[in-house]
């Protein structure tokens, strides 16, 4: 199932048109609706459909791409050197 978002404003009370959506007739849809908090602008145009998938284009799907690796040379030796442990003594 993919999300399509737009963004819009009401212009009548308890009505909401709604165009230029990606789907056919006789298509069946979920319409779930969320409140804007009023701080919050639409962006660019209340006219215009904003569609964007599931994932928000400001997101980075890779956020270690390009990073340096991680390496380790014995990850199995302990944390701890073996004389601090508390069991041993």
């Amino acid at each position: 199932m993919n999300a399509y978002k737009i963004e819009t404003v009401l212009s009548e009370d308890g009505a909401l048109m709604l165009q230029g959506l990606p789907f056919h007739v006789g298509a069946a849809v979920e319409v779930i609706i969320l409140e804007r908090s009023p701080n919050v602008s639409l962006g660019e145009s209340s006219s215009e459909p904003n569609y964007t998938g599931l994932e928000q284009p400001d997101q980075n799907l890779y956020p270690l791409q390009g990073k340096q690796p991680y390496r380790y040379d014995d990850p199995f030796e302990s944390a701890t050197p073996i004389e601090d442990w508390e069991v041993l003594k």
